[in-house]
């Protein structure tokens, strides 16, 4: 919702619209009874373009994560660069739980070097855990992150998970 790419989003629609809607859908579930959803809240990380974050947040008692989709795209992109900000922007308004919701390393990026900055980064701030993007794409770009016939980026990803300790929520 913090970025433009959405009707929804930054930029169409202003942010008290989609903080009423969001709480509006978590009353309802609530109202009935479904007290076992876990609400992440995701935003996409501080790109040039995007709203402040802090402008779309519904409140503690509506969020259960908080979730944040980014990606390594280029060789000179780091946990910090890509996440870092949007981290520290969070941690101003919420202690919730992060997960990094969505989120790859694309193969010009150096997927090797990079997978292990990614999990180094996730223990260093005590995330939740990741979800990977695994779908191909192109789009006329190389941007299909998948792990699977890549045989560096599936070594680093094994030895990212297998040393990792997940927070708890």
């Amino acid at each position: 919702m913090n970025a433009p790419w959405y009707s929804w989003g930054y930029g169409h629609v202003p942010p008290s619209t989609f903080v009423a809607a969001w709480r509006h859908i978590v009353t309802l579930f609530r109202g009935q009874g479904a007290d076992n959803v876990t609400w992440l809240w995701t935003i996409n990380a501080d790109l040039p373009g995007t709203g402040p974050a802090g402008s779309w947040w519904p409140g503690a008692r509506y969020v259960t994560w908080v979730g944040i989709d980014g990606y390594y795209l280029h060789p000179a992109d780091t946990f910090a660069t890509v996440f870092g900000r949007t981290i520290d922007q969070v941690r101003a308004f919420t202690s919730k739980p992060v997960l990094l919701s969505q989120t790859a390393v694309r193969p010009g990026a150096g997927q090797f070097i990079k997978i292990n900055d990614l999990f180094t980064g996730i223990r260093k701030h005590k995330l939740l855990g990741l979800a990977w993007f695994d779908q191909a794409q192109n789009r006329g770009k190389n941007l299909d992150s998948r792990l699977e016939g890549h045989q560096a980026a599936q070594a680093a990803f094994r030895l990212g998970t297998s040393g990792l300790t997940l927070a708890r929520p």
